[in-house]
Parts: C-alpha cells; sequence; structure tokens
C-alpha cells in the first residue's frame, strides 16, 4: 500500500495498537483488503446494477416526447418497473402522480446500499470506496426505507457500511425484515474490529431463498427455538464468518433447509471447519480458502459439483475428504494428491496400493487435482487418484507451488503404475497449469499424450515468470509435446502464459454454480 493512502477498514482503536506494538498498520489494512477483494468477488450482483440502472434512465428521459404512456400500464407492470430501479428512484416515482402513488409501497423493493452512497463513492476496495465517514447516512436511509415500506423485500444488499458501532439499528433492521419478509439478503461488515456480532434476529427471516453472510461473528445457536427452521432456502454463502471451534453452525442451517442446493463457504478468519453433510437436495458444495479437517458427504443423493478450493490447515496435518454417498457427483476438485486424505466407500486411496472396486467413484465427469510435482510422495498418488475416478472425461491439473523438493520418480514410475482406465479410454481434455517444467511434471504429460487414446484437447499454461524463478519458454514445451507420439490422432495443442498470481485466480462461486457452465474449470 502506498505510503499516505487512506486507511479504511482499521479503525482508531486498531491502528494505535499496531503502532503500539511496533507493527505498520498498513500491512494490517493491506491483508484485509486482500480478504474483502475475494469476499466481494464471491457474492451474487445485485438485480440492479447502479451503472445499468442510470444508464436505463438516461435513455427513458432522452427518449421521452412529453407523453405520459407507462402511466397506462397495467399495476402489475408498473410494479415491475418500480421493482428494478434503485430504491431512491424507486421511491421517487410516488411523487409522479396519483396513480404512481401505491405502486411503491405495493412492489417488493430492491435494496442496494452501494445504490444510497453520496455521489463519488462507489462500491468496491479502491480508494473512493465506502469509508466509515459514510456510514451514518447509509444507515440513517437504509433505517428509512425499511420502515417507510411495508413489505415484502426482493432483495437486500448491505455491504457498505461499516456497522460495529451500530448493533441496535441492525439488530431494528433483521426484525423488520423477519416481520415484513425478504427473498435475498446479502448482509457483509466492513470491519475493523473483527468478529462483529451477528444478531439472531438474521435466523428467524423464514422467507429467505438466498443468504449470504460475511466478515461477522456467527450469533448462539445454543439458545434459539428448535422449530427455527430456513422453508424455503435455496442458496447460502459464508464467508470469513467466525464460529464455534466445532463449526456446528453451518450444519445447523443446512440441517433446517429441506430445499438448500447450493452452499459456498469461504474462509477468513474462520475457525477449523469440520462438517458432515446428510442432505437430500443439495447440489453444489464449494469450500474456499478454509482451514478445513474433515469433510464427509455421508448421503447427498442429489449432488453435482463438490469443489475443495485452497484447503488450508492449521498445523499442516492431512485433510480428511469422505465421499460414502453421493451417486450423482460428476464434478469433484481441487483435490490435493498430498494433502487430501481420500476416502470412498469406506476405502482410503493410498500410494502404491491397488485400488479395489469399492475405492472407485464412477459417477465423476469432471476432475480437477492439485498436484506437487517436486515433492516424490505427492507426485506418487497421482495415479491412484486417477484410478479412482475411471470415468473421468476432462482432467484439469494444477501444478502445485512447491517449497522443499525432494528426489525425483523414476523415469518409467508412470507406466509401472500400470494402466489408469480414465487416460486411457475417457479423458478428451486435459488442462495443466502453473506449469513450471519440473522433471516429475514434464515425464507425466509425455504419459499421458502417449497414452490417451480419446484426448482432443491439451492445453498447459505456464507459470507466470513474476512469482517464480522457473522460466520456461512456450516453444520449448511444444517441442516436448511434438517429439512424442501422441495416442490420440486428432488432438489440439495450446500453450499458454499465465498473467495471473502465483496458483492463478481465486476460485468464482458464481462461476462454480452455473449449471449452464458444464465445466467451470476450464481455463
Amino acid at each position: 500500500m502506498a505510503e499516505g493512502a487512506p486507511i479504511i477498514y482499521l479503525d482508531p482503536a486498531t491502528v494505535a495498537e499496531a503502532r503500539r506494538r511496533g507493527d505498520d498498520p498498513r500491512k494490517l489494512e493491506e491483508c484485509t483488503k486482500y480478504v474483502m477483494t475475494h469476499i466481494y468477488l464471491s457474492l451474487p450482483g445485485p438485480p440492479v446494477p447502479i451503472a445499468a440502472a442510470r444508464t436505463r434512465a438516461a435513455a427513458a428521459a432522452a427518449a421521452s416526447d412529453g407523453v405520459d404512456r407507462i402511466s397506462a400500464l397495467p399495476d402489475a407492470i408498473l410494479r415491475d418497473i418500480v421493482s428494478r430501479l434503485p430504491v431512491k428512484d424507486a421511491a421517487r416515482t410516488a411523487a409522479l402522480s396519483r396513480r404512481w402513488r401505491p405502486v411503491w409501497r405495493s412492489t417488493p423493493l430492491v435494496l442496494v446500499d452501494a445504490h444510497l452512497l453520496p455521489r463519488g463513492r462507489s462500491f468496491g476496495v479502491s480508494v473512493s470506496a465506502p469509508t466509515r465517514a459514510d456510514t451514518p447516512g447509509i444507515v440513517a436511509a437504509v433505517s428509512r426505507v425499511l420502515a417507510a415500506h411495508p413489505g415484502p423485500f426482493r432483495c437486500v444488499h448491505l455491504l457498505c457500511g461499516f456497522m460495529g458501532s451500530y448493533q441496535a439499528q441492525l439488530e431494528h433492521w433483521l426484525r423488520f425484515l423477519a416481520a415484513k419478509g425478504v427473498d435475498d439478503l446479502i448482509l457483509v461488515n466492513r470491519p475493523w474490529p473483527l468478529e462483529a456480532p451477528l444478531p439472531a434476529a438474521i435466523l428467524r427471516i423464514s422467507t429467505l431463498t438466498r443468504l449470504y453472510i460475511g466478515m461477522w461473528k456467527f450469533p448462539d445457536i445454543a439458545g434459539l427455538p428448535t422449530n427455527t427452521a430456513f422453508p424455503n432456502l435455496r442458496e447460502l454463502g459464508i464467508n470469513a464468518v467466525a464460529m464455534e471451534k466445532e463449526s456446528r453452525e453451518v450444519e445447523f442451517i443446512v440441517a433446517r433447509s429441506p430445499v438448500l442446493e447450493t452452499l459456498n463457504i469461504q474462509g477468513g478468519n474462520t475457525q477449523v471447519l469440520r462438517l458432515r453433510l446428510e442432505h437430500r437436495s443439495l447440489r453444489c458444495v464449494q469450500i474456499c480458502s478454509c482451514s478445513v479437517e474433515n469433510l464427509a458427504v455421508v448421503d447427498a443423493p442429489c449432488l453435482e459439483r463438490l469443489v475443495l478450493y485452497d484447503s488450508l490447515s492449521k498445523d499442516d496435518s492431512c485433510v480428511r475428504v469422505k465421499i460414502v454417498h453421493a451417486p450423482r457427483l460428476c464434478l469433484l476438485g481441487n483435490l490435493e494428491t498430498g494433502f487430501h486424505m481420500l476416502e470412498i466407500h469406506d476405502t482410503f486411496v493410498s500410494a502404491g496400493i491397488r485400488s479395489s472396486p469399492s475405492a472407485l467413484f464412477t459417477s465423476v465427469k469432471i476432475l480437477g487435482l492439485n498436484v506437487n510435482f517436486g515433492v516424490r510422495h505427492d507426485a506418487q498418488m497421482l495415479p491412484n487418484f486417477l484410478k479412482s475416478f475411471p470415468n473421468a472425461e476432462s482432467l484439469h491439473i494444477v501444478c502445485a507451488k512447491c517449497t522443499e523438493a525432494t528426489s525425483l520418480v523414476s523415469p518409467n514410475f508412470w507406466d509401472d503404475a500400470g494402466p489408469i482406465e480414465s487416460i486411457v479410454s475417457h479423458v478428451n481434455v486435459l488442462t495443466i497449469r502453473e506449469f513450471k517444467g519440473e522433471a516429475n511434471a514434464t515425464s507425466f504429460l509425455k504419459y499421458f499424450v502417449q497414452n490417451a487414446q480419446m484426448v482432443k484437447n491439451v492445453s498447459v499454461v505456464l507459470a507466470n515468470p513474476q512469482f517464480t524463478s522457473y522460466s520456461i519458454d512456450t516453444l520449448w514445451i511444444a517441442k516436448i509435446l511434438k517429439s512424442v507420439r501422441w495416442a490420440s490422432k486428432i488432438s489440439s495443442m495450446q500453450v499458454y502464459r499465465s498473467d495471473d498470481r502465483e496458483g492463478g485466480l481465486i476460485w468464482s462461486f458464481q462461476r462454480g454454480s452455473d449449471y449452464s457452465i458444464r465445466d467451470p474449470f476450464v481455463y
């Protein structure tokens, strides 16, 4: 962060404490900005983007010939028009004429606090982003709208306020929404201080179909009524939310959401995650940048997508991933061969041990793996992981960062590992990202193209040289691939150089849960 740049996220007390300890508060500010950026990128966008709304309003004004044709439209169409306006513009329609006065109050509104920011401020993480000085005005405006409108609300997105000092107002808002009804709620706090408590009133909003929360401390679930339920909730996002040690809060909501389809969890200031999934309607589960200890998919008959991206461990221990019953699972990633302890149908996947029929998962068609090719054990685990998913058609491998290389596997290792059914007979797309030209990775790539009879497209994405000591020429890797005999006669090959940071871009929850995108791992 540039010297003299404004500190937005840290409160004065945190800045003073950092300086008292001899720390640079700007480093903490930069770290917080990084976390908040990823939270914002993971959130669904508002149904009424500011720029688009202003453009439509300007176009309508320019096209006006002075004749009021809109007021003659039926009430249902007028309400639909008002529901698509920013809340300030929606409220102003009541002043147009007597015809419009009841429309605003009878329309499920879109309330996005970014629409309430002063001119010159914008939602985001730039210098013009909301500051603490903007929060009182935002709080007052949101309070007026919630008090004046009888509800229900089409959606409420509150992301711009530093709410740590406005707990009473937040409690009132959530009580209003529980009483008046809201379908889509996104509530993100702008720290500091961290772990501002989220009022338990949020767990009493039974009308929700989508809920995202970020940068809060989860409310205590011990004293909640046993009949707490979310009968309409279909999408749940939990972003950098502090929870109890056992992470029981996630299972609490999931168990009380009978039609839930999408569960997204993003780390930040969460404790170690332990999650046991037994749910009849879940289709997509995505866990990103979390410290995970144990994930067990016990009974998820509708689960189609399971994504573990950038798994963390506080004590460098392996993460146990157990899949018992998920017959529709077709997309799985990004399993890390040296970090995830994979258990399928009560059978562990282990290096050097022949895969048994009980350790096969035949429904998976799209497979993502992280492999540290510089570590002998991690590379040796790759064949066993691949053999566990014999029908995989798309294979996406990320070459993990290697901090301490070990000995290489033998040149014949891949052949000695025995036939890999997915590579020989099914994989038609291969991408290898963050490729650094390591010997183990290069020998695997050669083995793949020499044995993959169905492959149609091979893409190699070289690591950005700004973030690695490796320097590989695209022509060099293209020459290697052309020097071996390909098993497939109809294939295309692309070699790119990445412009992204090390490890690539952060995983997109929205892309991962978009079922119109068959393969969200495609580079």
